[in-house]
């Protein structure tokens, strides 16, 4: 269908300006209608289910199939929200919303979206906005000093941090920068200097470099390796050491693949797993990494970094000044609203050198004196948002204190529902002790006690995870049977869409993940889903 032109009405000279689709007094009748509306929705979150009950393209049912010729007033249009975009959210801030990890929205963090929204600038440089960058700088700076970071990581020396959109994205970033690190050093080894030489040099040590993780490091990393265009390969880790990687894994798995002729290049270490909440051997890793200086060593804390805020954490910190880079999500456990990952490097040169392109559209005397930060080359895209302003708000409002009462407060929620768990073990085991407001569970059947992979005092051979080959003492009949009815607890749980819970495989064993950790989460509906799960697991074990 073609649109009709509305502007063709003759001579360029005389056609009339279109109107300005909302004028200011109307702008501030409609925010304080917005405002309203999302004040309502959060008092009365709790009311709304979870989930939502539709099936896909639902939404094309609801709207037009071609765009409005004409303008429509904000009252029409605000009216759409609730009926056709309600339907379809998942509600992540809904006190029964306990899958995944938080994604944390608060009313400091709209406010900083909302000025940020006023102020679009696109910030790839200094002089878009001076207050963008500088506020930036500060911000990251006092994160830093209240996760307890190591001076290694602050903007006052050779290091310091930089807004990401996701840990992802910081993954891919840190990991072309080490793969270029690797590949300059190598080259000035090996004396090459000739510009044909060093690019045809450059592309063969590509083909053969390696960026190695834990087999429980996050999916980011492998698909940061092929981004890269480098191998990837996995370390097994071990239920009996609670699935941490340690200096002596890292050690075999570096000698085998130098024995391959590879070049390992990069190396991810976790605090804070997707699946357990599992926390590397920092210490260890530490120790062997000595011995291989060209590696960069990056740390995923992506949720349960926000934990560092506490002392009782703070042991971990010190151990991270062997790292190149350390990555959290303030939008995950932190009261920030999405995105704002806060990455820090230990050498910012490191990724200006691998990052930095400035074209004479780009330059001018602040950028070329120095003595100004480009965010631009800390990063993959060149323009960038004002995210510093939230988190401005959000350490402003809370300060020290607040976000320290604010973790430890899911930790108390953690700690009840493991409590309730262990309560009920003729029926429920959890997997790994809880970590960071982390349990994971699952079903035993009925007079069993199902034998898991790696127990301690038991076989010590690695278990790789679901994605690799199956090891032969995981069709143990009590493990499979213990899978399958955790597995059948888990679907009728999802199917009543009271709760939202999620299921992973870890060595083989099937287990229900619950972690109530966003700003509205309470004691009423942690001990709800332990009672629904109750519930559910003594009708499916009765069943078989």
């Amino acid at each position: 269908m073609a649109l009709p032109d509305t502007n063709d009405d003759g001579p360029l000279d005389n056609r009339t300006v279109p109107p300005m689709g909302m004028t200011g007094p109307a702008f501030v009748e409609a925010a304080g209608s917005v405002v309203k509306d999302i004040e309502q929705y959060y008092s009365n979150l709790s009311s709304r289910p979870v989930l939502p009950s539709i099936s896909p393209g639902y939404l094309q049912k609801l709207l037009p199939s071609t765009p409005p010729v004409q303008g429509e007033p904000w009252s029409e249009i605000e009216k759409d929200i609730e009926r056709t975009i309600m339907p379809g959210i998942t509600h992540w801030q809904h006190p029964k919303y306990m899958a995944f990890f938080a994604a944390s929205s608060t009313y400091p963090g709209i406010l900083g979206e909302m000025w940020a929204a006023a102020l679009t600038s696109a910030n790839f440089n200094w002089i878009c906005s001076p207050a963008v960058t500088e506020l930036e700088t500060i911000v990251l700076d006092w994160l830093a000093q209240i996760l307890a970071l190591p001076d290694v990581f602050l903007s006052k020396g050779e290091g310091g941090g930089v807004i990401q959109g996701s840990a992802s994205e910081a993954v891919v970033t840190v990991m072309v920068a080490a793969r270029e690190r690797y590949i300059r050093r190598q080259l000035e080894r090996e004396g090459v200097t000739d510009p044909e030489e060093v690019e045809d040099r450059s592309c063969e040590l590509r083909g053969k470099l390696v960026a190695i993780a834990s087999a429980e490091a996050h999916s980011s990393t492998k698909k940061g390796a092929i981004i890269a265009g480098t191998r990837f390969r996995t370390i097994a880790v071990h239920r009996s050491n609670e699935y941490a990687l340690t200096g002596d894994q890292v050690r075999t798995k570096l000698e085998e693949l130098k024995a391959k002729g590879l070049h390992p290049y990069y190396l991810a270490t976790t605090l804070g797993s997707t699946n357990t909440c599992s926390v590397d051997d920092f210490v260890s890793i530490a120790q062997v990494i000595k011995e291989y200086p060209n590696i960069w060593i990056h740390c995923d804390a992506a949720y349960a970094g926000s934990a560092l805020v506490l002392p009782q954490y703070q042991y971990l910190s010190k151990q991270m000044a062997f790292l190149d880079s350390f990555d959290m999500n303030m939008h995950k456990w932190l009261l920030t609203n999405f995105d704002a990952s806060c990455l820090y490097v230990r050498k910012r040169k490191d990724l200006t050198d691998a990052l930095s392109i400035t074209p004479s559209y780009l330059k001018n005397d602040f950028t070329d004196s120095g003595l100004v930060t480009d965010y631009r080359d800390w990063q993959i895209p060149l323009g960038r948002r004002f995210r510093a302003l939230k988190i401005w708000f959000v350490l402003r409002t809370w300060g020290v204190e607040g976000l320290q009462q604010h973790i430890r407060h899911h930790l108390k929620l953690a700690d009840l529902f493991a409590g309730l768990v262990k309560g009920r073990s003729d029926i429920f085991r959890i997997l790994t002790p809880p970590k960071f407001a982390l349990v994971v569970l699952m079903v035993k059947p009925k007079n069993t006690q199902p034998k898991l992979p790696d127990v301690d005092g038991g076989d010590p051979r690695p278990y790789q995870d679901q994605q690799n080959p199956v090891n032969p003492e995981v069709d143990d009949e009590e493990l499979q049977k213990a899978n399958e009815i955790t597995k059948e607890v888990y679907t009728r749980v999802d199917a009543t869409k009271e709760f939202f819970l999620t299921a992973s495989v870890v060595s083989g064993v099937y287990a229900i993940r619950v972690v109530a950790s966003n700003p509205l989460a309470e004691e009423k509906y942690i001990r709800g889903v332990f009672d629904l799960l109750v519930e559910v697991t003594e009708r499916v074990l009765a069943e078989k």
